[in-house]
């Protein structure tokens, strides 16, 4: 059949393309534009074999076989089919496992049932080659494509290339149309601008920091109490608050004032960095010796005690599960697989979206907009675990990298703030 395929080993690719711009084939050291990169195949494609494309199969390695956010994003544009091998890591290294054996078994498929008249090979390794020439023997024409090599030498299997039919190399003028190499300064990237909703959950102290501040004022009290012989008083409710989540949470006041010496902001500072949806407001209390847990340590573990002592308002608010009717949710799904590209900001505000459009009533905007930065903790494991879909457990140990957990929720108060500031759920659409 007149038609051309396109079997990309993206490792290669995107290696061999890191190696030529930013000096070493790490593919964290740039960044790529993959709907330009695909229509740039497409076009190269159809221009060198003559023939309109069938299909671009994009071959890469994830962990557990998971979907990263880039193959999310891959796999729901035209003409694009990815096959995932395993990522696995020995000796501090990662290697694709599988990619290799997948591409073989594609590309003998087609030309076995003759889906395609010219396949085009985007990769380097001689593995490919019992493949290649079995392709060959059922009447395809072979296109081999190489990556230019940053020292000018080849990067390629000399037995794929002297048995490939046709040889292109991909220069450096046609990889920089769709892959960059990120903006460094030194051996490590600076890190991104950071966001306002990030810079005001990070300033949240420790729990040992608030445990440690609100042992000692209790102490102090009782110590002045007994010297003066009367009974010690209550604590003020911002000194007997709960510590927090160092990712999900906010402190006591003289907590957080007391941490400002040492370059944590304060309330007053933390407020202008607050959209105009959010409304200032005290953090509940809690147990002075009570440790919350984080939501996103390994088995999604709660904390003891249910609520733990969270205000009757913030403990009655439904979860998404609880909103969620068995159409929507499938709908949810299907929006997931085609749509949502995985992002960690995306997915936070793809959460809060879904579960501000259903809440039976939109003063439960308001309540929650009141505990910012925290979120409480159901819903915030709720968030994380929606957020684990999205193959953001990769490399860490079924945890969520910290960085991710901040864009997160990041991304869910971003989308409160939109819809609590124009007080309908349709807004922000």
């Amino acid at each position: 059949m007149d038609r051309c395929v396109v079997l990309v080993d993206a490792g290669y690719l995107l290696g061999a393309a890191a190696s030529l711009l930013a000096g070493e084939p790490a593919r964290s050291r740039i960044t790529v534009d993959h709907s330009a990169l695909i229509q740039g195949l497409r076009e190269r494609a159809e221009a060198d074999t003559e023939q309109s494309l069938l299909r671009i199969y994009w071959f890469d390695g994830a962990p557990d076989r998971v979907p990263q956010p880039e193959h999310r994003r891959l796999r729901v544009m035209p003409r694009v089919t990815v096959r995932l091998g395993a990522l696995t890591r020995s000796d501090g290294r990662w290697a694709q496992k599988g990619v290799d054996a997948a591409m073989h078994a594609e590309l003998t498929e087609l030309a076995r049932n003759r889906a395609c008249s010219d396949v085009v090979l985007v990769t380097g390794d001689g593995d490919l080659l019992p493949g290649l020439m079995s392709a060959k023997e059922h009447g395809v024409a072979v296109h081999l494509w190489a990556v230019q090599a940053a020292d000018g030498d080849y990067n390629q299997s000399e037995d794929l290339v002297a048995e490939a039919d046709e040889r292109r190399v991909l220069d450096r003028a046609w990889i920089t149309r769709a892959v960059r190499a990120k903006d460094l300064t030194g051996p490590c990237a600076p890190p991104p601008a950071p966001r306002p909703e990030i810079a005001a959950i990070l300033a949240a102290p420790l729990p040992e920091a608030a445990l440690a501040a609100a042992a000692e004022r209790a102490s102090d009290s009782t110590s002045s109490a007994l010297a003066d012989g009367t009974h010690p008083s209550p604590a003020p409710a911002a000194a007997s608050s709960a510590p927090t989540d160092p990712t999900n949470g906010t402190a006591p006041s003289s907590a957080v004032t007391t941490g400002a010496t040492k370059g944590v902001p304060t309330p007053k500072d933390l407020a202008g960095l607050r959209a105009p949806g959010h409304q200032t407001a005290q953090p509940p209390g809690g147990p002075a010796n009570a440790t919350l847990r984080w939501s996103s340590d390994r088995g999604w573990i709660d904390r003891p005690g249910g609520s733990l002592g969270e205000p009757p308002e913030t403990a009655s608010l439904p979860t998404l599960a609880q909103l969620t009717s068995a159409e929507q949710r499938w709908a949810d799904r299907e929006e997931d697989i085609t749509t949502v590209g995985g992002d960690p900001f995306e997915v936070g505000q793809v959460f809060a979206r879904r579960w501000i459009e259903r809440l039976p009533e939109q003063s439960h905007v308001q309540k929650l907009s009141t505990m910012y930065p925290r979120i409480p903790h159901r819903i915030d494991g709720e968030l994380l675990r929606y957020a684990a879909r999205f193959g953001l457990l990769a490399h860490k140990d079924d945890q969520i990298d910290e960085h991710d957990r901040y864009a997160i929720r990041a991304g869910f108060w971003r989308e409160i703030d939109v819809r609590a500031a124009a007080g309908s759920p349709a807004a922000g659409e």
